[in-house]
C-alpha cells in the first residue's frame, strides 16, 4: 500500500501552437524537478495553447507528443498527464493522456467542450469518464471547462484524487478559485487544479492559481500563484481515510445515473 503520493504541477507559459518549442521546454522543467516524484502535471493543451486551429496542429493519437511524453515518464520513472490536440477517425479531440512509468497509457477526452470559445465547433466532445488506479491511489482526470460541472466530477467511484489540467483565463479567476476548493469539499477528495499564465495566440491572459486543496478544502501547495513554477506536493491516504470515516459525508450522497 503507497500510502503517500508525491505529485509536481508545473505552472508554464507556453509557446503559441509551437509543439517543438514546448516539448523541449517542458522537457527542460522536468529535468529540473528535484528529487523523486510519483506524477508530474502538465497543463491543458500543454504543446499548443487553447487553439481551435486544430485542423494544422492535431497529432495521430500515438503521436510524437505521445511518444515525447512515454520517455520523459521513463526517464523520470514517474507518471506524467496533460492534454493534447489530437485527430483520430476524422474528428479532433482535446485529450488527456496518463502515462505511467513503464510507457503504457490511458486517455481522457474532454467531456465539456467549451462553447463560448466555439470549442464544440472544432472537437469532439468525450462521452467516457477515467479512473485510473496508479500505485493504489484512485485518480479522475479531468480537463479545464469540466469544472464547473459537478454531477460529472461526483465522487461515486471513491477516488483519491480529482485532477484538472487547464487553460483558464485571467478573467474568470474567481470561478476557478471557487469551484476547485467546492469540487474537494463536495467530494471529500484531494483536488488538484494546474492552469498556465501569459498569453496566448488571441490575447487572452491567464493568471495561473494552480493549486492542491486537501480533502476538507485547505490549500496545501504553497507556490506564488500567478507566475511559472514548479512544486512538488505530497499527499497522504491517512488524510483521507480518517476525515471520510469521521465525518462520512459520501455516505450521503445522491444516486444517480448519467445519460
Amino acid at each position: 500500500m503507497n500510502e503517500k503520493l508525491k505529485i509536481t504541477i508545473i505552472q508554464s507559459e507556453l509557446h503559441w501552437e509551437n509543439a517543438e518549442a514546448n516539448r523541449v521546454m517542458f522537457s527542460g522543467k522536468i529535468q529540473n524537478i528535484e528529487g523523486e516524484t510519483d506524477l508530474i502535471i502538465l497543463p491543458e493543451m500543454f504543446t499548443t495553447g487553447f487553439s481551435m486551429n486544430a485542423k494544422n496542429l492535431a497529432e495521430e493519437n500515438n503521436g510524437e507528443t505521445l511518444q515525447w511524453m512515454i520517455s520523459e515518464a521513463q526517464k523520470k520513472n514517474c507518471a506524467i498527464m496533460g492534454s493534447v490536440i489530437i485527430s483520430e477517425n476524422d474528428k479532433f479531440y482535446n485529450r488527456l493522456f496518463f502515462v505511467f512509468p513503464n510507457g503504457s497509457f490511458q486517455k481522457y477526452d474532454k467531456k465539456h467542450t467549451f462553447t463560448l470559445a466555439k470549442e464544440n465547433e472544432t472537437y469532439s466532445a468525450g462521452k467516457e469518464r477515467l479512473i485510473v488506479n496508479y500505485k493504489d491511489w484512485r485518480i479522475c482526470p479531468l480537463v479545464c471547462y469540466d469544472l464547473r460541472f459537478p454531477v460529472w466530477a461526483r465522487n461515486t467511484e471513491d477516488y483519491d484524487v480529482l485532477i484538472y489540467a487547464a487553460n483558464w483565463p485571467k478573467v474568470r479567476t474567481i470561478a476557478w478559485d471557487t469551484l476547485l476548493r467546492a469540487r474537494a469539499i463536495e467530494n471529500m477528495a484531494y483536488c488538484v487544479g494546474v492552469n498556465r499564465v501569459g498569453f496566448d495566440g488571441n490575447d487572452h491572459e491567464y493568471i495561473g492559481h494552480s493549486v492542491v486543496y486537501d480533502v476538507l478544502g485547505k490549500q496545501i501547495s504553497t507556490a506564488d500563484f500567478e507566475t511559472e513554477f514548479t512544486e512538488t506536493i505530497v499527499l497522504k491516504k491517512e488524510h483521507i481515510e480518517s476525515n471520510r470515516k469521521h465525518l462520512q459525508f459520501l455516505n450521503d450522497r445522491d444516486s444517480f445515473t448519467l445519460t
